[in-house]
């Protein structure tokens, strides 16, 4: 009978007490996030409830295993299983404590500042912060866990005694990967890139919506996914729409008729901006800015906030300038003449006929 109930006693015990410990410690970070609600650390460790008591539980469990005397020929491996979940549960208890601490730093600074551009850069860097961090106490774990076992611990001496060949066969092995590790830090703390910046990669248009240490996740305007390694962006050209701040100016060409009324389309223009809700209103223009023997170049120019609306702003002046010179000025459109030569004077030898064309525009 004391065989049974001694472990009952004992596990049971150790669960109680996790339990107990478990609610007594949630319940006291509710209450401080209840007080203090400005300072959101207290309700992101309350994330850190189940590791902890899977860390408290293996712990009891660990250190009054030999009481319930069950099971003592395996007593070494069942030890070693016990440390090795303790050591994991750790880890994992670290990585969210960290990541508790890392959120709510960045969300007291989010708060405090409202420049949209330093909020991005310091959110890329407590990202890539973040992912360091969790790397490092993985490795520390796993190297912890492997000491347990006696044959990790004799190998310790020859692993030591050849680590400078294997830091030199690892690093020309790895060349790749340390390098995107490295210009992942460099695009964290270099500010050349930042998370929720509005870039053109190899002509592809998109927003920046992951950063890791080793690529990098643009979401172009169609929900596509680029995936890339970081390493491009420290060593190729870029464009980054957002970077010095996210207002911008965009252009929409048109090639017309030299007879096109430039001064009504330069009206018809600002009276488009108007009813356009996406231009700020910071500027906006229409020039002739190029010729050719059969067209002009004509320019609209107009000003947004943001990516978003100068994309809104350049289609929506694009289509009614169009259909306003369809509809009010169709000899401005563009055309190819198609009509034949005519004849030369008398006695001169004739110019034979163009091929027939078919017919572009209005002629």
């Amino acid at each position: 009978m004391e065989n049974v109930l001694r472990p009952l006693i004992v596990v049971g015990a150790a669960l109680v007490l996790t339990l107990a410990v478990g609610w007594l410690v949630d319940t006291a970070l509710r209450r401080a996030d209840a007080l203090q609600p400005e300072r959101p650390l207290w309700g992101l460790l309350r994330r850190c409830r189940l590791p902890l008591q899977v860390v408290l539980c293996t712990a009891l469990l660990r250190g009054s295993y030999a009481h319930t005397k069950v099971a003592q020929d395996h007593s070494a491996g069942i030890g070693r299983a016990l440390s090795l979940v303790l050591i994991g549960s750790v880890a994992w208890l670290a990585v969210r404590i960290s990541t508790a601490i890392v959120e709510a730093s960045y969300g007291r600074y989010a708060a405090a500042h409202r420049d949209p551009a330093r909020v991005r850069r310091v959110r890329t860097q407590v990202t890539l912060i973040q992912r360091v961090v969790a790397a490092l106490i993985g490795v520390v774990a796993v190297a912890a866990m492997l000491l347990t076992f006696p044959a990790m611990q004799a190998a310790g001496a020859s692993l030591l005694a050849s680590a400078g060949i294997l830091g030199i066969v690892a690093g020309v092995a790895a060349q790749s990967t340390l390098g995107n590790l490295f210009a992942g830090l460099q695009i964290a703390f270099g500010d050349m890139v930042r998370i929720g910046d509005t870039v053109v990669v190899d002509g592809e248009w998109g927003t920046v919506e992951e950063i890791t240490l080793t690529f990098l996740a643009v979401r172009t305007w169609d929900e596509r996914r680029i995936t890339m390694p970081v390493s491009y962006f420290t060593s190729k050209p870029f464009e980054n729409w957002s970077r010095g701040g996210a207002q911008m100016t965009g252009t929409v060409f048109f090639h017309l008729d030299h007879a096109a009324p430039v001064a009504a389309m330069r009206e018809k223009l600002h009276d488009v901006l108007r009813d356009c809700a996406a231009w700020d209103g910071r500027d906006w223009g229409l020039a002739v800015t190029d010729t050719t023997v059969s067209t002009i170049q004509v320019r609209a120019l107009a000003t947004a906030k943001d990516a978003d609306d100068i994309w809104t702003v350049r289609v929506t002046v694009r289509e009614q300038l169009v259909a306003w010179l369809t509809e009010h000025h169709p000899y401005a459109l563009p055309r190819v003449n198609t009509a034949w030569a005519e004849l030369p004077p008398d006695g001169a030898e004739p110019r034979p006929a163009p091929p027939h064309v078919p017919r572009t525009g209005r002629g």
